[in-house]
């Protein structure tokens, strides 16, 4: 199985980068070093996970790093992108947890030894509990309490980091976390999810002035989420609310960054349902960006509901994803473009892209096809995004290895490194060994 581009591709070309990515709490574990965060006190509330795991152990990350980045290195990447655990480098007074600095920086230095580019973001959802007991992102001190500890890593990290992602996916930490109530902390409340995403996005803003003081030679931005919303019917109110999904899912989260805004949409909302904005708010939150990641995996599709509002149409034509997603590589040409096309981007990073699929090891082989062609469809509409005029720097595959899946548990694998979880040996899986001769092609 190969991924193949054309003869002068743009991805092939030396300055393009090709990663690799992962996230504190899905890999890490050793709990003991650090404080406790919202995912270890959701996961101990019954029904939340689906099979009832925890991210205690995860991957063993913190004891088996300098395997891992071995790994890494050995895949022929130019990058590699993780997250800090908040909890891990700051103690509840405030102060710094050194060792927990010490991990990360040894880190970096191995990744510096081997000439592999880190890609560092510093918030993947793992709110420290002590802050989510003071209130958490519904309490605007967060975001402040967010710079200062942006102060204390990017002191410690000096100029071994590439690049810092603010937030990831911060529609994942507000919706997801305190409107559907499927993430942590688990809350199902609209008003308090726009005031989560107008946190987030106040956090980001005041961080990004810190990371352009301190490491004004790294590459700084945010990550986010998007997913082309498109109606399930050709019906004027099917259309409408497709559009009113992409303000309030899509919109919501870049334009406040670009245009200093929130969508139109925000009007529509019932006042008490409204965030609280305060003066100079939107001015913080539209800091110059060096870059944005974009984070892609399917379409979504809408249809009007009796309420005057949007519901989505869970997707059912083959070939779906282990997650019940949609294989829509389209998608990602599509909204790009469409961003382009309606904001003045910085240079894009796809700093997510991947799929769940049902791996079976088989005499110590994991043939998974079917994310093979994933990778080479959606490495394909990145192309043709680069090709249309878009500045595109760099693609990262999600994930490095299986890992703890939020919600789902251990059950959905989306690594191109098998884990046995009980072992926790690693293994190549065909979509790893085709990626690592893609990647190392380059270099002949």
């Amino acid at each position: 199985m190969k991924i193949t581009l054309a003869a002068g591709s743009a991805l092939l070309k030396p300055d393009f980068v090709f990663g690799v990515a992962t996230a504190s709490f899905q890999i890490e574990g050793a709990a003991d070093s650090r404080l406790p965060c919202i995912w270890d006190t959701f996961c101990a509330q019954p029904g939340r996970i689906k099979d009832g795991s925890n991210g205690l152990v995860a991957c063993d990350h913190v004891a088996r790093w300098q395997d891992d980045i071995e790994l890494i290195a050995g895949l022929g990447v130019d990058a590699y992108r993780f997250s800090i655990a908040w909890g891990r480098v700051i103690n509840a007074d405030g102060s710094v947890n050194k060792a927990g600095l010490r991990f990360y920086q040894q880190l970096l230095d191995s990744l510096h030894a081997r000439n592999i580019k880190a890609f560092v973001t510093l918030y993947h959802w793992d709110l420290p509990q002590y802050l989510q007991d003071n209130g958490g992102w519904l309490n605007r001190d967060t975001a402040y309490k967010f710079a200062e500890y942006a102060e204390v890593v990017t002191h410690a990290f000096a100029d071994k980091v590439y690049s810092y992602a603010t937030l990831n996916e911060p529609f994942c930490s507000a919706y997801l976390g305190y409107e559907a109530g499927i993430h942590a902390p688990g809350i199902q409340n609209r008003q308090q999810g726009r005031q989560v995403a107008h946190h987030l996005l106040l956090a980001h803003g005041l961080a990004m002035q810190v990371l352009q003081k301190n490491a004004p030679n790294a590459l700084n931005g945010i990550v986010l989420n998007f997913s082309p919303c498109h109606a399930a019917s050709n019906s004027a109110a099917d259309i409408n609310a497709a559009q009113m999904a992409d303000q309030y899912h899509n919109q919501w989260y870049i334009q406040p960054l670009m245009e200093a805004r929130y969508p139109d949409l925000l009007q529509q909302l019932p006042v008490a349902e409204q965030p609280k904005i305060l003066a100079g708010d939107m001015a913080i939150i539209a800091q110059p960006l060096d870059f944005l990641g974009v984070n892609y995996y399917t379409r979504t599709v809408y249809r009007a509901n009796s309420k005057g509002w949007f519901s989505d149409v869970p997707p059912t034509v083959q070939p779906l994803t282990d997650m019940g997603w949609e294989v829509y590589p389209q998608g990602l040409s599509e909204i790009l473009l469409a961003m382009h096309q309606r904001y003045a981007l910085p240079p894009v990073y796809i700093t997510e892209n991947g799929a769940a699929m049902p791996d079976t090891l088989i005499n110590n082989r994991v043939q998974d096809t079917a994310r093979v062609a994933y990778f080479q469809q959606h490495l394909q509409a990145t192309e043709d995004a680069i090709n249309a005029g878009m500045r595109i720097n760099g693609y990262f595959a999600w994930s490095l290895m299986d890992n703890f899946e939020w919600a789902e548990g251990y059950v959905k694998r989306f690594g191109i490194v098998y884990v046995d979880y009980v072992t926790q040996q690693r293994r190549l899986k065909a979509s790893a060994i085709a990626l690592r001769d893609l990647f190392t092609s380059r270099k002949k």
